[in-house]
């Protein structure tokens, strides 16, 4: 019960984050919905690769399917209500999806006794993949790949998971954790933590032409 709620909460965030990027890079109501739908559902067939899980689970989710049409048809239809504070909306509704599918996917690998390792790659996976292919097929540079802490919390969220600190069969741990990421994802775009950056030396390098007269 606990997988599916987060999977409908997941589908509906990551649904609603790609449709309204699509609708700011004017795609057609084709667009929106292809695009609405890889963020939402992308993840979760990336990690069932992954992980070894039957592909096809991720056909059956009949609510989160719904779910995440119906999130889309809203932003189709009310398109300026929704984008009228320019990136906020994405930005939260990114944290709700990085969040809730990170969660999801460390516990399905989880319930199949992976090893930590392979729950930390689900929940990465189940976070970010579904982001990353709304903004290659954006032609926008991934968040995930930039000096920005996106994957850190999926990261989190399965070492928690996989080291087994709170009980997959807690739904109110669950629940907590979810908030907890969410909370610090939240956190990190306000105060813009990010990532070291490796030095370009732009400055430093020389083509040795000089060297060489």
């Amino acid at each position: 019960m606990v997988l599916t709620v987060l999977a409908i909460i997941g589908s509906v965030a990551f649904a609603l984050s790609g449709a309204l990027v699509a609708i700011e890079e004017e795609y057609d109501v084709f667009g929106i919905l292809v695009l609405g739908f890889l963020t939402a559902f992308a993840g979760g067939t990336i990690r069932n690769l992954i992980v070894g899980l039957p592909i096809a689970m991720v056909w059956h989710q009949n609510a989160a399917f719904t779910a995440a049409f119906v999130a889309m048809f809203f932003a189709i239809v009310s398109p300026v209500s929704m984008i009228k504070y320019g990136a906020k909306p994405i930005l939260l509704l990114d944290a709700l999806g990085l969040s809730t599918f990170a969660v999801q996917g460390a516990l399905y690998a989880e319930h199949i006794h992976a090893s930590i390792e392979t729950v930390m790659v689900a929940a990465v996976m189940t976070g970010i993949g579904g982001g990353v292919i709304r903004d290659v097929l954006a032609q926008r540079k991934p968040v995930v790949l930039r000096s920005d802490t996106y994957a850190i919390w999926a990261l989190l969220a399965g070492g928690v998971v996989g080291l087994r600190w709170i009980n997959p069969a807690s739904d109110w741990q669950i629940y907590t954790l979810i908030l907890i990421i969410f909370v610090l994802r939240f956190l990190s775009i306000i105060y813009k933590w990010r990532l070291p950056h490796a030095r370009q030396g732009t400055k430093e390098v020389h083509t040795g032409k000089d060297d060489l007269r």
